[in-house]
């Protein structure tokens, strides 16, 4: 492997800034290794070495024409697959989209490019993000770079294991019920959920619009507060995003890692560990909370008697939102058009043929329990009762932040498990979204960074920061003392560091 490919963003955007290297020496690189890894990892579903490369030699050309560029300009980045790229593919892992070039560019897209960041292709995913181990990718599931296994997590598994056997340093994922925190716990990476409406949504095809945030995926702490300080702020075009300056979030991870956590009171929610959470994570969470306490924070347990029924309330909002959503996906506008094999051709059965042939089996499911909780006589029942658990989650968050100035948990009960083992058990396979699912409810920030190995079988766990409303700044400073604190990094220790170009 390319030893470039081994170093932080935050490394390499210094060593192109002092003209050690080029955008297009370093994007190249991420390519070749892209393009022998991904037969057998099948993390990318689109790979853009032309508009990567002519990105990498312009920013390149700027740079040796004096021109201040952005902080990571240069830097390769991967992007989810329901991130509209103009006249080039989004699918959303789905055989409906499948041949749509978008005529636009997400808001993020664009941020990219104005940062000057060659976005090298789209990542795997679960159809339209639902699933949480990327089995439900209508092209074939993504491998764990740890364990291949094993699933990366889902449903952003393909960005996940794109950074976690160093294709690229970074990625965007999408994250609606923990899809950007689930992967990188299971591929000991940095997933980050910010808070909801910090980064604008627009552009994202959406799966549930009151739970869908984009952002970043990295190795480090600080790569990861680099490159959402590049894609959050106002956006006008998304009437959810918050009219807020973004913090100067980089160096104040960064100072974390040296100054530590004096005064800072971090609160263990007593309902997000214990029964059901694997021995392996829970050892690795205490372990890292000890971390916390060293570097000078205050441990406290706090209750949320109200994340016991979070787990249910999201599966009624969600596939409602769902429901309503994926309406859109007809065959009358863009995408596949099926005409049925028998009878009339109709409005009507064009679009049953289409979302027959189109849709995938979890993603059908989640459409017809959404259509149901939605329809007359149920919405009161299901609908309007689980809103209301969502309102006592807020509740919870609020009683448990005046205690606590983040609060902390597993990122998911388990390490990554074996494809297949959960793929008849839906149920079981929700549960993997059990921790992370409460941050969606209340629109928090949160995110997962790696906190070692678990004893019982090696496979990264996930340790899960959460912080108040618009206070992530408040969450990146306790992840960039955490990570200090267990030594930096755990990308090197991937199996994945040591694979040679072609498996």
């Amino acid at each position: 492997m390319n030893e470039l490919l081994r170093k932080s963003a935050l490394e390499l955007a210094d060593m192109l800034a002092a003209g050690e290297i080029t955008s297009e020496e370093l994007t190249q690189a991420a390519l070749q290794r892209i393009h022998a890894l991904n037969p057998k990892i099948n993390a990318f579903l689109f790979i853009d070495d032309e508009g990567a490369l002519a990105t990498a030699r312009d920013v390149d050309a700027r740079r040796a024409a004096g021109e201040q560029l952005g902080r990571l300009a240069g830097v390769p980045i991967a992007v989810k697959d329901n991130m509209v790229t103009r006249g080039k593919p989004t699918t959303c892992a789905s055989k409906i989209l499948e041949g749509w070039l978008p005529p636009y560019d997400a808001t993020v897209i664009q941020k990219l490019a104005a940062a000057g960041m060659p976005v090298v292709g789209k990542t795997n995913m679960d159809e339209f993000a639902m699933g949480s181990s990327t089995e439900h990718s209508a092209f074939g599931p993504t491998l764990n770079p740890w364990d291949t296994t094993r699933i990366p997590g889902g449903s952003g598994g393909g960005s996940a294991a794109a950074v976690g056997s160093f294709m690229v340093p970074l990625a965007l994922g999408s994250d609606t019920g923990g899809s950007i925190r689930q992967p990188a716990a299971v591929t000991g990476t940095v997933g980050v959920k910010p808070t909801y409406g910090a980064v604008s949504r627009y552009g994202l095809v959406a799966m549930a619009s009151s739970l869908d945030q984009i952002g970043p995926v990295a190795r480090t702490a600080a790569d990861a507060a680099a490159l959402q300080e590049i894609i959050g702020g106002h956006d006008p075009l998304d009437s959810t995003s918050l009219d807020e300056p973004v913090p100067a979030l980089e160096s104040l991870t960064t100072q974390a890692a040296h100054d530590g956590l004096e005064g800072m009171r971090v609160g263990i929610v007593k309902e997000l560990s214990g029964e059901g959470y694997q021995p392996g994570v829970l050892a690795s969470f205490r372990h890292a909370v000890e971390v916390l306490k060293g570097r000078g924070a205050q441990i406290v347990e706090v209750s949320c008697p109200s994340f016991d029924y979070a787990l249910a309330a999201y599966y009624l909002i969600m596939p409602a939102e769902v429901s309503s959503n994926l309406a859109r996906f007809d065959g009358m506008r863009y995408g596949i058009r099926v005409e049925p094999k028998e009878g009339p051709v109709t409005a009507e059965t064009v679009m049953a043929a289409t979302r027959e042939a189109g849709f995938g089996d979890e993603v059908k499911r989640r459409i017809i329990l959404g259509t149901h909780v939605l329809s007359a006589g149920y919405y009161d029942a299901y609908y309007g009762s689980a809103q209301k658990v969502r309102t006592l989650v807020q509740r919870d968050f609020a009683a448990a932040f005046g205690q606590a100035d983040v609060l902390v948990s597993p990122t998911s009960p388990t390490t990554a498990f074996k494809f297949g083992e959960k793929m008849n058990d839906p149920l079981s396979m929700y549960l993997s979204d059990i921790a992370t699912i409460p941050a969606n409810l209340a629109g928090v920030p949160a995110m997962s960074l790696p906190a070692g190995v678990a004893d019982d079988d090696g496979l990264p766990v996930g340790f899960q920061i959460l912080a108040p409303a618009h206070e992530d700044a408040t969450m990146y400073r306790v992840a960039g003392a955490l990570e200090a604190g267990l030594g930096g990094s755990l990308a090197t220790r991937c199996p994945a560091a040591e694979w040679e170009e072609v498996l």
